[in-house]
């Protein structure tokens, strides 16, 4: 197999270098194969080592060559969902453990970086979720609400207030949560893998799984030039999920994020636009999302074209919402403009699966999948070490595939072409 290019991102230029992750050429018996070489799977193996257990990590092309590698950059606490829902769903014992573990991913995320002193230009200035409709604004506060009587470090930011932090009008309401925070996803990914090697694990790109069956009491996986025998499988393929598992392919539904980044911005307009440095998500129909880097460039990202894009032309709406939110930034030269599939669920919780013994699946991230797939490694490693006794702070659910999930891609290019016009007209 032919590695493939990284996807022609800012972050394929800038990223640190990678750290060799050859094919595997040999076969290989250990105690645990985990199949996807994104945040997920390497913070996995990472947390695996540590503990003195032999992991190897099967990568069909290089550490962070998917989403992991091309996402926002944006390490931002929390589930999709409110504290109270997450409560009313799992019942109050589950519902308090995964409000506490999804809240302190960021953390998590960020001392695990200091402590492996990943050089990834990672900073913990905030995480906005801001609104610009009555409607939204009203749901984020009481979000905010939710957070504040559970202790947690948030603030809900008036419209003055917001002016302050962005430098546009455009925000009626936000709440701030002071743990987020932002990275370079690529570097990032690259020393999660260096980090996971020093430790004692196996990684090994351009290695895809091409098949997974129970032999004896182990599992058995063929790759191009190998195979491995395995104690115990973690599948970690998020939005690239395959048909390795029966099924597992349609619980999921690949959708892409584009980002487009613009050259470095003088100091004076990068601090016109976001002078402490947030990030900054939108509670809207379709998702806008956006931070300014280490290096004054400003990215934007969104849903755009349900395929492959090479220039930030491709995804022209959010070069022009940029200037919609900020006049003083026409005319600027917009550099790259690149995209990645990431995985949405159904009920849009993060699902882990164990479908038949020593198998465990960890998938769908819903867009929040730096800090929360790094954090969900040491839960996963945890269950793989401890069995079924061992307890997560995530539900472990069966494998149900979403309906109808052949028509996903008309359905989610209609979901977002009618979400930008309800965004647009304010409804």
């Amino acid at each position: 197999m032919t590695r493939l290019p990284l996807p022609p991102s800012l972050y394929a230029d800038t990223a640190v270098a990678p750290v060799a992750t050859p094919p595997l050429d040999v076969d290989k018996s250990v105690s645990v194969a985990i199949v996807g070489g994104g945040y997920t799977g390497l913070s996995t193996a990472l947390h695996l080592a540590e503990q003195g257990v032999e992991a190897l990590v099967l990568e069909a092309q290089e550490p962070g060559w998917g989403a992991s590698g091309n996402n926002g950059g944006h390490t931002n606490p929390g589930l999709k969902h409110d504290p109270d829902k997450i409560e009313a769903d799992f019942g109050t014992e589950l519902g308090r453990r995964m409000i506490a573990f999804a809240y302190g991913t960021t953390n998590f995320t960020h001392d695990l970086i200091r402590r492996y002193q990943i050089p990834c230009e990672a900073r913990q200035n905030g995480t906005l979720r801001a609104a610009y409709n009555e409607s939204s604004a009203a749901a984020i506060e009481q979000t905010a609400q939710q957070c504040i009587r559970r202790g947690m470090p948030v603030t809900y930011l008036d419209r003055a207030q917001l002016r302050e932090m962005t430098g546009t009008d455009r925000y009626i309401g936000a709440m701030l949560d002071s743990r987020g925070g932002d990275l370079h996803p690529l570097s990032y990914a690259r020393g999660l893998a260096r980090a996971a090697i020093s430790a004692g694990a196996k990684v090994h790109g351009e290695t895809p799984a091409l098949s997974l069956r129970h032999e004896g009491t182990r599992w058995r996986i063929e790759t191009p030039r190998a195979v491995v025998h395995a104690d115990k499988v973690l599948l970690a393929t998020n939005g690239f999920t395959d048909d390795l598992w029966p099924a597992l392919r349609r619980t999921i539904v690949p959708v892409f994020s584009s980002i487009a980044a613009t050259a470095p911005l003088s100091d004076a307009v990068a601090r016109s636009i976001m002078p402490t440095r947030p990030v900054l998500y939108e509670s809207g129909h379709i998702t806008v999302y956006y931070r300014i880097d280490q290096q004054n460039r400003l990215l934007m990202g969104g849903r755009g074209p349900m395929r492959w894009i090479k220039s930030p032309h491709d995804v022209a709406y959010l070069m022009r919402y940029a200037e919609r939110l900020w006049p003083q930034l026409k005319g600027i030269a917009w550099t790259h403009g690149w995209n990645s599939r990431l995985a949405i669920t159904k009920d849009h919780y993060p699902h882990v699966h164990e479908p038949a013994e020593s198998v465990l699946i960890s998938l769908g991230c819903n867009g929040r999948g730096v800090a929360l797939s790094t954090a969900m490694g040491a839960q996963l490693a945890r269950r793989l070490i401890g069995g079924t006794k061992a307890e997560i702070d995530m539900p472990i659910t069966g494998i149900k595939p979403i309906p109808m999930h052949a028509f996903w891609p008309v359905g989610v290019t209609t979901a977002v072409i009618a979400g930008r016009v309800r965004d647009r007209l304010g409804i």
